[in-house]
């Protein structure tokens, strides 16, 4: 099976170089050059990001590629080859491409091939440079979360049937071949990760602890009892629903055996209780990340310090609003000093918690209705042209992914009609300190970014317009969200999510703060303040200019306003509460360079672009207009196509 794959991607790629490698003649008309070179490019494009499906997998199954390539079908039973051969396959293939890239002349391509063309040169620099550094040695979470994702993707995209039943014979059969991979794909994993052990290349002990021994069980409880359970309620009574059951328990115990044999193999091969610090990406590797991948060309000191100022900006909006409900709630509160701002935002923010759930079940029931008032909001308003049968779903995170997220959205196939986006929401486990923290107050601002008009809205719109979005712009290189991936996709996606938030927060007549009531808008401004305070956080971190502890110290005194709230976790249930919940999100900041700052520093593009092309279009600016055309561009950073799109 290795081979065939190896061969059929050399193929492609040698066919799409052969094609490219025409010389445009000096000769030829520009007219003629021109369409020799788009028709040149398209060719390539569309040969390598097949090509990346192929080696990809669960991407492939993300992204819904059958419905994009029929024959691409097959991949739904496949996970990555990391093996060394493979790899090294890879490599030579990028080389190879890279240099058919290289010799098209992109002034000569249209404006939208010429942002191709800027986008595939980037993801190919990624690719190379991951292989380059060996990142494969090293990648603990990539291969404990990429084959639940892709279990957990095929489920989602499943055909529906009456009575709640969901997936064709051959949709599950395909699930029954990936459960099958598991084994062997793991035996690569323990081979890449002990080589990197011996040189040296090792994960950072909270990785191989949280992802890897603790995610690998969930898996392997995943695996061995949720998924048989999801099986026989989805396969019902069709015809071949025995014996695919037998098959899927069968495959599904063998794959949580070998979870549970990867997490015993790294408790006894990796120090989870040594002291090195492991998880920082260095200085020019994220400048390079930076410049590269988010074509952002500020310095990493500059960065740095606008986190700082950012954070200023957004505490000092908070106080002003939390000042204004503290008066109006007949709370006497001090604000002068630094110290006294911190305690009196939190103690209006502990006021508002007083209205919060008393069950998970309660709060799952507030985002749903939120959600719900924010989709009325925006029609009322004719923010977007919503129809009628726009629905978003909310529903419990899966057990593999709560150690990462609190709330998360995954979006349906982009390339295909079947499919339903989840809004993930991670379960307290009704843990009354933990529900807490959860006030009603603080529900919209996530519902907004993840539901309407943020993350379930975005991806819905990019969908219906797919056939307007190339295929190069939809590919989440590297892996679709772990530490492997590329992030490219985030800065637009991410950045639509907290732009979104303050779009909503804008104000109109008898609405002072938009979609938001004061304590909700309050919560907007501190979602708007957390992910200012995540490029402080993840610059420091990734350059050596904050340690994990001063990050989740900084997280509990500029986020939470809750200055040694770890100090104090041991005595005090709300405490430990707050410094449980910073630990979680430094653990995946640290795991994830350069993510943590594209929600911040893509909302603050989409702005910038707004102003600009407000200023050009003049009286002819309209909203709605910008930000379907937006939409339109798909999940590339708007770095790559402000030009293209102020010239439109």
């Amino acid at each position: 099976m290795t081979m065939d794959r190896r061969e059929f991607v050399r193929a492609g790629v040698s066919l799409a170089a052969g094609m490219v490698a025409v010389p445009l003649l000096e000769g030829c008309k520009l007219e003629s050059r021109r369409e020799l070179a788009d028709t040149g490019f398209i060719k390539l494009r569309d040969s390598y990001f097949r090509d990346q499906l192929v080696l990809n997998p669960v991407t492939s199954t993300y992204l819904g590629s059958d419905g994009w390539d029929a024959t691409l079908a097959s991949l739904g039973g496949k996970l990555r080859d990391y093996s060394p051969g493979a790899l090294a396959d890879e490599a030579r293939d990028y080389r190879r491409i890279e240099r058919s890239h290289g010799s098209i002349d992109p002034a000569l391509l249209t404006p939208q091939r010429r942002l191709d063309h800027a986008v595939m040169a980037a993801q190919i620099a990624f690719l190379k440079n991951q292989l380059d550094r060996r990142y494969h040695e090293r990648a603990v979470d990539t291969y404990v979360a990429e084959p639940f994702r892709g279990i957990d993707w095929q489920i989602q995209q499943m055909r529906a049937f009456p009575n709640g039943k969901l997936g064709a014979e051959n949709e599950w059969r395909l699930v029954v071949e990936r459960l099958s991979a598991i084994p062997p794909y793991l035996d690569v994993a323990r081979a890449n990760l002990g080589s990197g052990r011996k040189s040296g290349n090792m994960p950072d002990r909270r990785m191989v602890s949280r992802d890897g021994i603790d995610g690998s069980r969930a898996n392997a409880v995943y695996f061995r009892t949720t998924l048989p359970g999801l099986s026989k309620g989805y396969l019902g009574d069709q015809k071949f629903a025995g014996s695919m059951q037998s098959g899927i328990s069968s495959a599904a115990e063998v794959a949580a055996k070998a979870y549970e044999e990867f997490a015993t193999w790294l408790e006894r091969t990796f120090p989870v209780n040594e002291k090195t610090d492991r998880f920082a990406l260095g200085e020019t590797a994220y400048q390079w990340r930076v410049r590269t991948v988010f074509r952002d060309e500020r310095s990493l000191s500059d960065l740095y310090e606008y986190g700082a100022r950012q954070v200023e900006d957004y505490t000092q909006r908070i106080a002003e609003v939390a000042e204004r409900i503290a008066r109006q709630r007949g709370i006497g509160l001090p604000f002068t000093t630094t110290e006294d701002r911190a305690w009196s935002i939190r103690r209006v923010m502990e006021d508002l918690s007083a209205d919060s759930p008393s069950s998970d079940d309660e709060l799952l029931r507030w985002y749903r209705e939120t959600g719900a008032r924010a989709v009325t909001y925006g029609r009322e308003r004719g923010m977007f042209d919503v129809p009628s049968d726009y629905k978003l779903e909310v529903v419990p995170t899966p057990p593999v992914l709560r150690s990462t997220i609190d709330a998360a959205y995954y979006p349906a196939p982009p390339l295909k009609k079947s499919g339903v986006g989840r809004f993930y929401l991670t379960p307290t486990g009704n843990e009354p300190a933990a529900l807490h923290e959860q006030s009603r107050a603080s529900v919209a601002d996530t519902a907004v970014h993840e539901g309407f008009p943020g993350h379930d809205w975005h991806f819905k719109y990019m969908t219906k317009h797919a056939s307007e979005i190339s295929n190069v712009r939809w590919l989440t290189a590297g892996a679709v969200e772990d530490s492997s991936s590329m992030w490219s996709d985030s800065m637009a996606t991410e950045g639509w999510g907290l732009y979104a938030e303050e779009l909503m927060a804008e104000p109109g007549p008898d609405r002072p703060y938009g979609f938001y009531n004061a304590g909700e808008y309050l919560y907007e401004l501190q979602g708007q303040l957390l992910r200012a305070a995540r490029v402080r956080i993840d610059v420091g971190m990734h350059t050596g200019r904050m340690s994990f502890d001063d990050a989740v110290n900084y997280f509990t005194s500029h986020v939470n306003f809750f200055p040694g709230a770890c100090a104090r976790a041991a005595s005090d249930p709300t405490a430990k509460a707050v410094c449980d919940g910073a630990q979680r999100a430094i653990y995946r900041y640290s795991k994830w360079p350069t993510q943590a700052i594209t929600y911040n520093l893509g909302k603050n593009a989409i702005v910038a672009l707004r102003e600009a092309y407000r200023s050009r279009k003049g009286s002819a600016y309209f909203a709605r207009e910008f930000h379907e055309r937006f939409m339109r561009m798909g999940t590339i950073p708007a770095g790559f196509f402000r030009d293209v799109f102020l010239a439109g």
